[in-house]
């Protein structure tokens, strides 16, 4: 099937783009075009405009601060994966990159297109969530930040409104010393180019690295593809911070865990297969981003 006939444009900055989303009915944004494209030729969409932004130059970059990381949307996830400079303060992200389809995507996928389309299931945006990301947007009457804990609202529905574009992704680094914290990202995929079974990310900060049985001071764990919305588990974070990581913490984790995430039926892998690969990956996750907050090797 081919899609319906639309009208293409393709704005050079930002501020054309919000121009034409505000001036134009029934426009749709186009970024990296690794799923649009094919929903469009399945007629699940007929926009009568089509904005690609993908040749937006000023909307692709990483840029690694003393206080904060931004990176633009249009960065490609190969970006992510292969950022010298993230790996040094958010390891977090170039290894969820790197877990992204193959190659091919990876290459032409944006960072902004994963955040817009809002797949449970997307790397980035459960690292993101782990991370207390925030999101710039922006329209023909201004910018706005969204916090990432408000951004997700319903199954692939955002708090971006229809004129609004997404222009970055800011995390601050200031919970996030690198001296003495740790980050896993864990997932199970059937294939290169599936979607995750599912994803967890796990990020953990300790008090001394040094001392023989570090105390956590914050803990983040959330899940991809695991509720309808990229999901973060509040309860399980809280029952480790303030110890030391311990086997019996983790197997209460883990129970926590399975009971919080609310995971739909898939035909490789039901409802409880996924709940308890959740518990898995809380206590992997855990356990890595522990000992890596410590500079220990896995």
């Amino acid at each position: 099937m081919k899609p319906a006939a639309f009208e293409y444009h393709s704005p050079e900055t930002a501020e054309e783009a919000t121009e034409l989303l505000a001036d134009l009915p029934d426009a749709k944004l186009m970024a990296g075009n690794q799923s649009f494209g094919i929903i469009m030729s399945n007629r699940l969409a007929t926009p009568d405009h089509v904005i690609d932004i993908s040749d937006i130059e000023g909307l692709r970059y990483v840029d690694v601060g003393d206080d904060a990381v931004e990176i633009g949307a249009m960065t490609r996830h190969a970006d992510v994966e292969h950022s010298d400079d993230l790996a040094e303060v958010l390891p977090l992200m170039p290894e969820a990159a790197q877990h992204i389809a193959g190659p091919a995507v990876r290459n032409r996928g944006t960072v902004g297109g994963t955040l817009g389309e809002a797949d449970p299931a997307g790397n980035h945006s459960c690292t993101l969530l782990a991370l207390d990301a925030e999101l710039a947007v922006a329209s023909a009457d201004g910018e706005r930040t969204i916090p990432i804990d408000e951004y997700f609202l319903a199954y692939m529905l955002t708090a971006v409104e229809d004129d609004e574009l997404i222009t970055s992704v800011r995390v601050s680094r200031e919970a996030f010393p690198v001296e003495r914290t740790g980050m896993r990202f864990t997932v199970e995929k059937r294939a290169a180019q599936t979607w995750p079974t599912l994803g967890a990310s796990a990020v953990v900060r300790v008090d001394d690295p040094d001392a023989d049985e570090p105390v956590i001071e914050d803990a983040r764990l959330s899940f991809a593809n695991a509720a309808d919305v990229p999901l973060r588990t509040h309860d399980a974070e809280a029952e480790v911070t303030g110890e030391p990581l311990s086997e019996g913490l983790l197997e209460s984790v883990a129970d926590t865990v399975y009971d919080a995430v609310e995971p739909q039926d898939e035909m490789h892998a039901d409802e409880t297969y996924k709940r308890e690969l959740a518990a898995t990956f809380a206590r992997r996750s855990l356990a890595t981003a522990y000992d890596r907050a410590q500079g220990l090797d896995e």
